[in-house]
């Protein structure tokens, strides 16, 4: 499989050296907005970036455990997140927060349907000439390179169809729709190209893996690159590669004290699950989690693959390389058998690795982070002016760099608007209205009020989790999770009053936030202030900004 016949989104190849070669002073200009932070000299080869994204891999359950080879070529030789959040529990949203840098009462993708803004119209008018991606190409110059999944409802016929490639990328790879592995439509720059079920030229994880490759054999020498490869894996179908069938066989879905239990004093959505799980459901979900390891083998061998020919190309040593996923999952904690779309510790947390340029091996950070300081993060490394973007995020390169006495937020923001419909599921009739997602035995994964958000803290003294729900109840959760880091307990009626307070208060703010605003002190920063008065005056306009079920 070659990428020598794709013509990228833009010059071509020969094009695009011609202008290098012989307008020197046009190309000055072009990257004269990313001559900054990163403090790379004029002249000078700025550092490429490969970002790795998996879809679906949790954090908290041992999602990590089956890359080996991805620990070893990418944690242990650069810096590892223990603490990396997303802000919201679902693919689209939560790679529209990667691609923006913003949080999506921003970006306005609120779950995985166009309705609610996954590559719709307003998406691609509004948000993605303003990606991060999009900055790289047009103000500093860098080659940019996307394969494999981007959002949910991408190349839908009502959102342009696969001819419609976003700004700012060179070269366009991209999945139509949702993760499969097998039997799928790929547009390639704009071309759409139909793949079968043959395992040597169609499995989807493989197929990215190669043209990466080739990318990295045919792209020009002249200008830095930027890649992002997202993976299926491990999302369903979890049809893992034929050799890796028959991995992990004695492995079961972790049993931890939230497993299989009833999730007492907590939202109505939580509490509907059936407990004990009967045993066909523990049997799927054991299945499942088994399952979604062997896919990950796959994607072990394409970092493999990938850090390797980076090595031989003499690339490796100026080249960033981020691995983290879209969201966490769960396998049977508090009976809900398998899914995302909630908010604890097993649906918000994700892996984070980075390598690269300045960062030394086998550090481990404590930072608490969020897939929104990733676009922030490599316009830093190319340079850019952060000031010039609307971007929620921090830029993470100093805590990559090693700088000590750094000034980093105690919270961050997570947020998510149910899927569904207010209308009763005739299958579930003694549910609530608008639930989705369900299984067989009528316990359901959504709704359409399994609306909320939080404030997730962590701090020297601290580590909370406080959560508002809009619904009927106007439910609250709030969790110590030094104390009950498996979210058993709801805190919510024998917290401090006063803390309470001031938690909701900051979750106003920041569900208010935009840009600089995102960032500034938390309830647990030295230089956070708390004026009562503000909670009365604001929240109506802050609750009905919050929970606008029509965000465009």
């Amino acid at each position: 499989m070659r990428l020598l016949h794709l013509a990228p989104g833009g010059p071509s190849r020969g094009s695009s050296r011609h202008l290098l070669a012989c307008r020197p002073a046009l190309l000055l200009l072009l990257l004269s907005g990313c001559l900054g932070a990163s403090g790379v000299a004029a002249g000078s080869r700025r550092p490429n970036v490969v970002l790795l994204l998996t879809d679906d891999q949790d954090e908290v359950l041992g999602g990590m455990t089956p890359l080996k080879k991805t620990k070893a070529l990418i944690g242990e030789m650069g810096m590892t997140f223990s603490s990396a959040y997303v802000p919201s529990a679902l693919c689209c949203p939560s790679r529209a927060s990667i691609l923006t840098g913003k949080y999506p009462h921003n970006h306005h993708v609120v779950n995985n349907t166009l309705e609610g803004n996954c590559s719709s119209k307003s998406w691609q008018k509004i948000q993605e000439p303003n990606t991060f991606p999009a900055i790289l190409r047009s103000m500093c110059g860098y080659q940019t390179f996307f394969a494999g999944k981007y959002l949910n409802e991408y190349g839908a016929p009502d959102a342009g169809g696969l001819e419609h490639v976003p700004l700012g990328w060179s070269y366009w790879y991209a999945l139509e729709k949702n993760s499969k592995y097998y039997n799928y439509t790929l547009s390639i720059n704009g071309k759409a190209r139909k793949h079968g079920e043959n395992y040597s030229v169609d499995y989807l994880t493989d197929v990215l893996a190669n043209v990466s490759l080739d990318f990295l054999d045919y792209k020009s020498n002249f200008e830095p690159f930027f890649m992002m490869i997202s993976t299926p894996a491990p999302h369903s179908p979890w049809t893992a590669a034929p050799q890796y069938q028959k991995t992990f066989q004695n492995v079961f879905a972790p049993r931890n004290k939230n497993f299989n239990v009833h999730g007492t004093n907590k939202h109505w959505l939580i509490r509907q699950a059936k407990t004990p799980m009967t045993n066909s459901s523990i049997q799927f979900l054991d299945n499942a989690f088994r399952k979604r390891w062997q896919t990950l083998l796959s994607v072990d061998d394409l970092v493999e693959k990938l850090v390797k020919r980076l090595e031989f190309t003499g690339e490796l040593n100026n080249t960033y390389i981020f691995y983290t996923s879209d969201n966490g999952y769960h396998t049977g904690q508090f009976s809900l058998p398998i899914d995302k779309r909630q908010l604890y510790e097993f649906d918000i947390k994700v892996p984070l690795l980075v390598r690269g340029p300045g960062i030394k091996a086998n550090q481990t950070s404590k930072m608490l982070v969020a897939n929104i300081d990733l676009g922030p993060t490599i316009l830093d490394i190319a340079g850019y002016n952060l000031n010039k973007t609307q971007m929620d995020g921090m830029s993470l390169l100093p805590i990559l760099r090693g700088i000590s006495n750094l000034t980093w937020r105690s919270d961050v923001l997570v947020e998510y608007q149910g899927e569904g419909q207010n209308v009763t599921d005739p299958t579930c009739p003694s549910l609530s209205p608008g639930v989705s997602q369900c299984f067989p035995d009528c316990v359901c994964e959504d709704a359409y009020n399994n609306t909320y958000a939080c404030v997730r803290t962590m701090s020297a003294l601290w580590n909370l989790q406080y959560c508002e729900f809009d619904d009927q109840e106007v439910f609250v959760e709030v969790y110590n999770l030094t104390a009950d880091p498996d979210q058993i307990t709801n805190i919510a009626k024998s917290i401090d009053p006063e803390l309470l307070g001031k938690m909701n208060y900051r979750l106003m703010m920041l569900q208010s936030c935009s840009g600089p605003t995102c960032r500034t002190p938390g309830v647990f920063d030295p230089g956070y202030r708390f004026d009562p008065r503000l909670m009365f005056s604001n929240h109506g306009s802050v609750r009905m900004r919050r929970f606008s079920k029509h965000p465009l």
